[in-house]
């Protein structure tokens, strides 16, 4: 206890100094004045007897030091010492002290709101418990030539096969996400659903926050019951707690409420904002879903939990061999199909697609960060430099080195401190604001902020900055040289090789960065640029487009469905301004496509090649002249082209190219499926421009359109009994004014016919655009962005060391004037150091723009890594910036009169 006491005592002592050094001093007087009295008392005059008290009592500066170490612990007290003296002279220099904290916040702001969203994304664990147990199950198709084929998704049979068959997961389940109608609360709106088996809830082992999540006997009994996300039952409900039990419509069909999921609850972990799921339902797969059809739809995806002691290689093992089963199951219209089970870890499978591109940002901000440091420790050392006679001075009358070092670090934390208090604020206030800018490509976005982890790695990112920036100047103080420095009295000069060399080298390093990265901004703004100048396949302007989905409750059969649509298409295109309107099931740069195996009749692929794959769109009336896309041959669909006319189809040219080289593709043979499959064939009757079904930068697929009123013939043994077509579809209208002006009359002709259906995702194709860029446009903008922050950095290094330069060279520049030296040479002298100092960096510069290739070359678009136009005006600009920089001090330096410079000799 007493020790406690003690520790306590010292530690409150740290901070009442001043109060207890008067104590101090009193205590001190009186022993003194004690003394003093004794002596007198003695027969000693006043001034024997005080010089007498003080000989008596011994150094009163050491008895107080004594006192001091002592009464508080010594490093800490120190170093209380030490930041005091440096907020004294802080205060003295305020340009300095703000051009550096400025600096530093810009680094480390920058620096850690790029952290925050690395942490969120790649370092935050998944919000389940034991999350390395959660596991992405799922099939790759062998020889699919798609994009989306190479995916770890399933069919609707393989759910079954693998929860019946597998043995490796404690609990494994499947899901799919749907677009719904829900009403019954509120006006009818569009919600994204996730259907899946009970398992996966069981699998991700989060209890609900409300009321309970369906059990399997509701799953298999296909019960009409929902569970709601925190989100929907705050914004729906009101948060109302009795909520359980009440009655939602979704198509039209009532759901009971069963359960409301936490806040924090996510799943699917869907990249973007606007893909979360917002209620979840039974999977419930009905009949048709396990049909022929639906056993070559790869539409759904699976989550499971491993075993303990279950590694993902033995899942692996267990799933492909339910896999191969699969296979020999399959009916012999399929026997040609070959793919395996592919077992992902759930965090893995989140991030793989985000991952290069949060590295990518975290690099260029760190180049950001290392350059706002090589510009602080210059200044410091600039500041040491001009304080090295102080330095010299005090190192002559005892000081030890130790000292001087401790105090040069402790300026430089006290900076980075305050730059990293200032940078965390900023941090907070990006984050606010630019959230919603990140790109859709993104999961886990809603988790992206400033959290304690994030706050720490400020901190540390603070004291390790601040460390090193001050070992520069804190060096450069204690070997300053006593006997030198003294000797040149108020004269200015050279500072020293050694000193000279390290200022030039940050600033040859603050080059080199900023080049690399000012050539990687160069190299996306080119590749953005190449992206913009690709055909879409169709003209954006002047077109609006919405989605509908028709509920099966009224709209069961297909006498029903016909009647909308025929009624939609009439009511839309006689409206004022519409030249042309139409339906397709997937809309162009909106991403989406559904992509089947065809058989082209007389094609024979190469060994190897696998399944002919294209996008399928169904189409009706002339979404062509509405979406703008171009014929090339043939014609288009007409009324005439329904259920009991011959099959047709329409092709792009991709396709035509692909399977009839040289030949015109009109009159040609295809169908669904593969070789050995009983589909009916199509006869192509039209060939159409390449349409950009996603983004610019994506491949273009071969595509084919069909009439939707010949979908159910097409299929063969693939359809499903009882099975209806066109029940969803993008309605698209060619306008000759905004198609935004068209928004409300498209809603108001859609009530008139269906009161209670809502239009989906409603946009102008130039939106869609847009969006389909956003992530690419992102990347630019950002990188960018640290570019020119880094030039700015750079260049005003260049500036700080040139001036300097020119400070200390003063008098050599007077003498050169006073023997004859014209102005326009002193110019040309400064200028040359400043373009030696941006030459070295802009060569190192692009050694880095080439080691950085590889990270860049996967965000590129038609423009290589090493492309000679970026990298030579980006090295230009540099130059021209640097010699820009110098100008100022040269012409400083050009003013100078050699008789004030040298009057003081």
């Amino acid at each position: 206890m007493k020790h406690l006491r003690r520790f306590f005592l010292r530690f409150y002592l740290l901070f009442a100094n001043s109060k207890v050094e008067a104590e101090l001093a009193r205590e001190i007087g009186a022993h003194l004045a004690l003394l003093e009295d004794e002596y007198v008392r003695q027969g000693m005059t006043p001034e024997d007897a005080r010089r007498a008290a003080r000989l008596a009592y011994g150094g009163v500066e050491q008895a107080k030091q004594l006192h001091r170490d002592e009464r508080r612990f010594q490093g800490l007290g120190r170093i209380l010492q030490d930041t005091r003296y440096t907020f004294r002279q802080l205060r003295k220099s305020p340009g300095f002290t703000v051009t550096a904290i400025l600096m530093l916040a810009l680094g480390i702001g920058a620096t850690t709101a790029i952290f925050s969203i690395v942490e969120g994304v790649l370092l935050r664990p998944l919000p389940f418990p034991e999350p390395d147990r959660l596991v992405i199950l799922g099939d790759v198709r062998e020889g699919s030539q798609c994009a989306s084929c190479a995916a770890s998704s399933v069919t609707a049979p393989d759910i079954r096969n693998y929860m019946r068959d597998t043995q490796s997961f404690s609990h494994l389940g499947g899901y799919r996400g749907r677009l719904f109608e829900l009403s019954g609360t509120g006006e009818p709106a569009a919600v994204n659903a996730t259907r899946m088996s009970s398992e996966v809830f069981a699998a991700l082992g989060v209890p609900p926050l409300l009321g309970r999540t369906f059990t399997q006997d509701e799953d298999e009994q296909s019960q009409p019951v929902a569970v709601l996300s925190y989100g929907m039952w705050r914004s729906r409900f009101h948060g109302d707690a009795n909520v359980l039990g009440s009655k939602i419509l979704l198509y039209r069909k009532p759901y009971t409420v069963i359960g409301v999921m936490p806040r924090d609850f996510e799943f699917p972990l869907n990249p973007g904002h606007a893909n979360q799921s917002e209620l979840w339902l039974p999977l419930s797969l009905r009949p048709e879903e396990l049909t022929a059809g639906s056993a070559a739809s790869w539409n759904s995806r699976m989550v499971g939990r491993l075993k303990p002691g279950i590694p993902v290689e033995q899942a692996q093992s267990d799933a492909e061999r339910v896999a191969q089963e699969t296979m020999r199951a399959y009916p012999a219209y399929m026997r040609s199909l070959r793919m395996h089970a592919v077992v992902t870890p759930l965090h893995e499978d989140t991030v793989e697609q985000a991952r290069p591109l949060v590295r990518t940002l975290l690099l260029a901000v760190i180049v950001v960060l290392l350059i706002a440091c090589a510009n602080l420790a210059g200044l410091l050392l600039v500041r040491a430099i001009r304080r090295r006679r102080e330095i010299a001075v005090r190192l002559a009358l005892g000081a030890r080195a130790a000292t001087l070092l401790r105090q040069a670090i402790v300026e430089s934390m006290v900076l980075s401190i305050a730059g990293g208090a200032i940078g965390l604020a900023l941090a907070a206030v990006a984050m606010r604001v630019g959230v919603s800018l990140l790109p859709q490509t993104l999961p886990r976005i809603h988790g992206i902020g400033l959290d304690w982890p994030v706050m720490f790695f400020a901190l540390g990112l603070a004291l390790l900055t601040g460390l090193l920036c001050g070992l520069a100047p804190a060096f450069a103080a204690i070997s300053t040289s006593v006997n030198e420095t003294l000797k040149e009295g108020g004269r200015t000069g050279t500072s020293g090789s050694g000193h000279a060399r390290l200022r030039s080298a940050l600033v040859v390093a603050e080059i080199a960065v900023a080049l690399t990265l000012l050539t990687a901004s160069g190299l996306l703004l080119r590749s953005f640029q190449k992206m913009r100048n690709v055909e879409l396949g169709f003209r954006p302007d002047h077109t609006l487009a919405a989605l509908y989905v028709l509920p099966q409750q009224r709209y069961g059969k297909q006498s029903a469905i016909d009647e909308f649509t025929k009624t939609l298409l009439n009511d839309a295109g006689q409206l004022p301004g519409v030249d042309a309107v139409g339906i397709t099931s997937f809309l162009p740069a909106d991403g989406n496509s559904w992509d089947i195996a065809f058989t082209i009749q007389g094609y024979v692929p190469a060994k190897g090649v696998g399944v002919n794959m294209a996008a399928m769109s169904m189409v009706e009336r002339d979404p062509f002249a509405a979406l703008g896309i171009r014929l090339l041959r043939g014609r288009v669909f007409s009324e005439p082209d329904n259920a009991g006319s011959p099959l047709v189809a329409i092709v792009n040219r991709k396709m035509a190219e692909r399977y009839w080289p040289g030949q015109d593709p009109i009159g040609k043979r295809l169908r669904r499926g593969m070789l050995e499959t009983a589909t009916p064939w199509m006869t192509v009757v039209g060939e159409v421009d390449d349409v950009k079904l996603g983004s610019r930068d994506a491949e273009t697929m071969p595509q084919v359109y069909q009439p939707v009123t010949q979908a159910v013939a097409s299929e063969g043994v693939f359809a499903s009994a009882g099975e209806l077509s066109a029940s969803d579809g993008w309605i698209v209208l060619r306008t000759r004014m905004a198609p935004e002006q068209m928004e409300e009359t498209l809603r108001a002709t859609v009530r008139k016919i269906d009161p209670q259906l809502p239009l989906y995702q409603m946009q102008t194709m130039e939106h869609a655009i847009s969006k389909s860029e956003a992530p690419r446009r992102f990347n630019t903008v950002l990188i960018s962005s640290f570019a020119i922050a880094a030039v700015l950095l750079s260049v005003l290094g260049i500036y700080g060391v040139i001036a300097f330069s020119v400070a200390l060279r003063e008098q050599e520049m007077a003498v050169r004037m006073a023997l004859g030296c014209q102005r326009s040479e002193v110019i040309l002298l400064i200028l040359s150091s400043g373009a030696r100092l941006a030459a070295v960096g802009c060569g190192l510069g692009l050694l880095g723009s080439l080691a950085a290739s590889r990270l860049l070359r996967s965000f590129l678009f038609e423009v290589s890594p090493f492309e000679p136009g970026v990298l030579a005006i980006s090295a230009i600009a540099m130059l021209l910036l640097a010699l820009a920089a110098s100008a100022l001090p040269a012409r400083r330096a050009s003013n100078t009169d050699p008789m004030l410079a040298l009057g003081g000799e």
